[in-house]
């Protein structure tokens, strides 16, 4: 029988999220903490952890969690911050890896190697480093564990002036299949979510110009960026129960992007 999303499943959960200064990663872990997790939160921007937990230690001074500055790029500091949340509270049943940031809008060619490589180790090797991590010490405190990673519909169609971007959200995309395929026997179940264009301080400079924002929003059939509050239900969705027998898949949250531009592509031929 298919189990419904409870949201009292998460109580006392302990819940690992990197990127949880801001955007989606500040929602989901907002969301969490109203569940009675215990929420971990990892950044380079510990201020904006501090900020995220803010109003919800107004409510209950009492509530469980941890705050880390986190490197994704950085084997050590990812192993870290596993390893002092397992040292605190005993296990981590479940991780949302979504630390990442965008590229520069350019062609190709006029893509640098050194922004292709920021790009790519924060938000591609910060993903299998954390799943690196992540993944033992599940299967050593625990009978299971899930994990969400965070990808995006640019890691499941291409677009223009976005090269390492997409290089690295796709990398996600088949990091998230190898990790299911590997740990499935082991009761690790691994998805990918993929946001479409949603309303971020990393996306705020291209919807305040209209040069951009008419071309963005011409690709959304609901005509619009989604608040990052609008990808909370598919992540806690995808970090419980009610998710079951669901590993290795790609669930996107775009508002009709994707389906419109495989709509486009039907049309042309």
């Amino acid at each position: 029988m298919a189990q419904n999303l409870q949201l009292t499943q998460f109580l006392n959960k302990v819940v690992l999220i990197t990127g949880a200064a801001g955007g989606i990663g500040r929602a989901v872990a907002r969301a969490l903490l109203e569940t009675g997790a215990i929420v971990c939160l990892g950044d380079v921007n510990t201020d904006g952890c501090e900020e995220t937990v803010q109003p919800y230690l107004e409510k209950n001074k009492s509530a469980k969690h941890l705050i880390y500055a986190l490197d994704v790029t950085n084997a050590s500091s990812v192993k870290g911050f596993v390893d002092i949340v397992v040292a605190t509270f005993g296990r981590i049943d479940c991780a949302f890896n979504n630390a990442g940031i965008l590229s520069g809008s350019k062609p190709l060619a006029d893509v640098d190697e050194i922004e292709y490589d920021k790009v790519v180790d924060i938000d591609m090797k910060g993903i299998f480093l954390c799943l690196k991590y992540e993944i033992p010490a599940m299967i050593n405190t625990g009978d299971k564990g899930v994990i969400v990673n965070t990808s995006s519909t640019l890691g499941i169609v291409g677009d223009k002036l976005s090269a390492a971007y997409i290089a690295a959200k796709h990398g996600v995309v088949g990091l998230t299949r190898a990790a299911a395929m590997d740990y499935a026997d082991q009761n690790i179940r691994v998805n990918a979510l993929a946001p479409g264009l949603t309303q971020t301080a990393m996306t705020e400079h291209w919807l305040a110009d209209p040069k951009y924002q008419g071309p963005l929003l011409s690709n959304i059939p609901m005509k619009r960026p989604a608040m990052p509050e609008e990808m909370v239900g598919m992540t806690l969705f995808l970090l419980s129960d009610a998710s079951s027998y669901i590993t290795g898949h790609v669930m996107t949250v775009d508002g009709g992007m994707t389906m419109q531009l495989k709509s486009k592509l039907r049309s042309e031929y």
